[in-house]
């Protein structure tokens, strides 16, 4: 196919693309975008991953900071390499886990059960915006720790419009094109006047915390960053800062609503799954299934299509032989779809993860390896904190007979009706 053919394909209905290249061409395919000079080579099997994961010396290939650094920043943890990458990786990686994740928790129900209270009764709404505005106040607040109410509402506002122009298929391509012909303006401009109004605020934010004679007692990272010193000894600087927040807030806002809206779809579609979560919730003894149902969820319905890596060195794996210098990514959906590795691929079923976990390279909906996703454990922390509050307190029901359909939000692949719901009972048991 002409490179234009497979990048229209790819920005409109990128599974039926993957499953029909799949169906002719077999586990390992090449797809040619508009706007790069080499292909990007697609792979599934586990230990294809495994060896690209692991390859420690393999870089990034061009294409992500094609169409990321303008919204995250050349400084963001998603685009740095080798020592660089792995410093920031080991200072922003501490909040996401254990004990100091866990005191985020309060902020999650408090966020989520907010938003219940605002939820319309009988009438049909998109639950997809309501989980991003849930979302989008735990960035504010445990990452940020915006405390000013005005300022929160801004930064809120804001951010909002940022992620809405970031969101559609047409600014990639407009991008792509415009990096080939002078005919298509650059997409970018009004994206960079909305991001210096974000910056103008953040900066309010990092003066107020260097400044700030309790900063060590705050728990938001933010905090963490400001305080923090690389080995030698030297402090993180402002635009840095604020490239991280902007990561963070890419990577841990829309992603972990978009994951819900779609757990929420599957959910309103098997009455068995969400029969069994719900006593489980009610029971309140374990969450073993809860903790499937996201595992499940997240395969069947992953976010993030691609985790690429331009190769470093020669790979053989199987029948496989890829030379060095090639990019090649994981296409997680394919991974994830592989009968194989999960027998009656497309059905969910939360029970395939009750007696053991995933495999660790034919389950990668976080990528893997050294570049894995820093908020992997939050986003599922997060995850159990609102469904659990959700199925607990509210009846929903979905509003349309049929399944959502994929549309792209920027880098994800999301419900494109929004998942629309409709609550038929007022929450009870009030708030946890």
């Amino acid at each position: 196919m002409p490179a234009v053919a497979q990048t229209l394909a790819w920005v409109s209905k990128p599974i039926e693309f993957m499953d029909r290249c799949r169906a002719r061409l077999g586990d390992n395919f090449s797809v040619m975008f508009v706007g790069f000079e080499t292909p990007m080579v697609l792979i599934s099997d586990p230990e294809a991953i495994a060896a690209v994961f692991k390859g420690a010396s393999n870089g990034l290939p061009p294409g992500r900071s094609l169409t990321l650094e303008p919204i995250v920043g050349r400084r963001s943890v998603l685009l740095l390499e080798g020592r660089e990458h792995l410093s920031r990786r080991k200072l922003m990686l501490p909040p996401f886990h254990g004990e100091r994740m866990r005191a985020y928790e309060d902020t999650v129900r408090e966020a989520i059960d907010r938003e219940i209270e605002s939820w319309p009764i009988g009438e049909p709404f998109a639950i997809h915006p309501r989980m991003q505005a849930v979302t989008l106040e735990v960035i504010l607040r445990a990452v940020f720790g915006v405390s000013d109410p005005e300022r929160r509402a801004a930064l809120s506002e804001l951010l909002g419009t940022l992620l809405d122009e970031t969101s559609g298929p047409g600014l990639q391509l407009r991008f792509l094109l415009s990096r080939r012909t002078s005919r298509v303006a650059d997409p970018l401009v009004e994206l960079k006047r909305s991001l210096e109004r974000v910056y103008a605020l953040l900066d309010l934010e990092i003066e107020e915390r260097r400044s700030d004679p309790r900063l060590a007692e705050r728990e938001d990272i933010l905090s963490m960053l400001v305080a923090a010193r690389f080995e030698d000894g030297e402090p993180i600087d402002d635009a840095e800062i604020r490239d991280q927040l902007i990561t963070l807030l890419l990577a841990g806002h829309e992603t972990t609503a978009t994951a819900l809206a779609w757990s929420f779809d599957l959910l309103l579609r098997n009455r068995s799954v969400l029969d069994r979560l719900r006593e489980e919730i009610a029971a309140a003894e374990s969450d073993a299934y809860l903790r499937a149902t996201i595992t499940e969820a997240l395969r069947l319905r992953p976010v993030i299509p691609l985790a690429g890596r331009r190769l470093a060195d020669d790979l053989e794996v199987g029948d496989l032989r890829l030379p060095a210098g090639t990019d090649v990514s994981p296409a997680i959906w394919l991974t994830h779809t592989r009968a194989d590795l999960y027998p009656d691929p497309l059905a969910f079923r939360p029970e395939r993860f009750l007696d053991a976990g995933p495999e660790t390279y034919g389950w990668i909906p976080f990528g893997g390896g050294i570049r894995r996703c820093l908020g992997a454990a939050f986003a599922e922390f997060e995850m159990r904190i609102v469904l659990g509050e959700v199925l607990a307190r509210c009846e929903l029901t979905g509003a349309r007979s049929r399944p959502e359909r994929i549309a792209r939000r920027n880098i994800t692949f999301s419900p494109r009706r929004g998942t629309p719901v409709v609550l038929s009972a007022r929450p009870t048991g009030g708030p946890g």
